[in-house]
């Protein structure tokens, strides 16, 4: 019985948290702009952190840099995953990064698995595909792109040749985020509350139609670490 009580809790935790974000959302323009603050500590974290050196030598070498300042997975029987974060992309003519365009992460898994864990993740764009499936409404790993996980520890020099590398720092009983199998999805109504109007990543990442000054520190902080 506690089992199955703590089987319900954490499959409750999953609907409310992951799949179904946006329905509980008061207030959109509020969790934007904290995302956006909160991406700026994460990286700052990241690249502090030793563990990370092919974070901190190949960012660069990005397309785009995708951060989630809090993920959480969850497991008892069935598992699964699920945050909230930003997308800025590199301007190809070398004049910057684009304002952030918001997407969540999530996915659902079956399977003999208990613990928990909460993260917080980059993921590096390295081409145009996954440039380009960053378009779509939504897009799966493993389905549609490539997605590897970045190597840790000193002297790290591993080749890696996925669309996305994503790296995670965390505590919990997980021993790390998987994210193939995983579904991105456009946080339409964080774009819209965070830029006052419709507006489609295209728009944003793209044709760079519409911008919000309060981005500035997140676009600076993005700037420095990628040179």
């Amino acid at each position: 019985m506690k089992r199955y009580a703590i089987m319900l809790l954490i499959l409750g935790l999953l609907q409310g948290a992951i799949l179904i974000p946006a329905a509980r959302a008061e207030k959109p323009a509020s969790e934007a702009q904290e995302l956006v603050e909160k991406s700026v500590g994460v990286l700052g974290r990241f690249l502090a952190d030793k563990k990370f050196e092919w974070l901190h030598e190949n960012l660069k070498n990005a397309k785009a840099v995708m951060i989630f300042p809090r993920v959480i997975r969850a497991g008892f029987i069935w598992g699964g995953s699920g945050g909230h974060g930003v997308l800025v992309v590199r301007d190809e003519k070398g004049s910057g990064w684009s304002q952030p365009a918001f997407y969540s992460v999530g996915s659902v898994s079956y399977g003999l698995q208990i613990g928990g864990e909460e993260a917080e993740v980059i993921m590096l764009a390295m081409n145009k595909k996954a440039i380009d499936s960053l378009l779509a409404s939504s897009f799966k790993f493993g389905g549609d792109v490539a997605v590897a996980a970045g190597p840790q520890g000193a002297g790290a020099k591993k080749i890696l040749n996925a669309d996305f590398i994503s790296f995670g720092r965390s505590k919990g009983l997980y021993a790390g985020l998987n994210f193939e199998g995983s579904i991105v999805k456009v946080r339409e109504d964080l774009n819209k509350a965070y830029y006052g109007k419709e507006v489609r990543p295209v728009q944003i990442i793209v044709e760079r139609l519409t911008s919000n000054p309060a981005s500035e520190p997140l676009l600076t902080a993005v700037s420095k670490a990628a040179r």
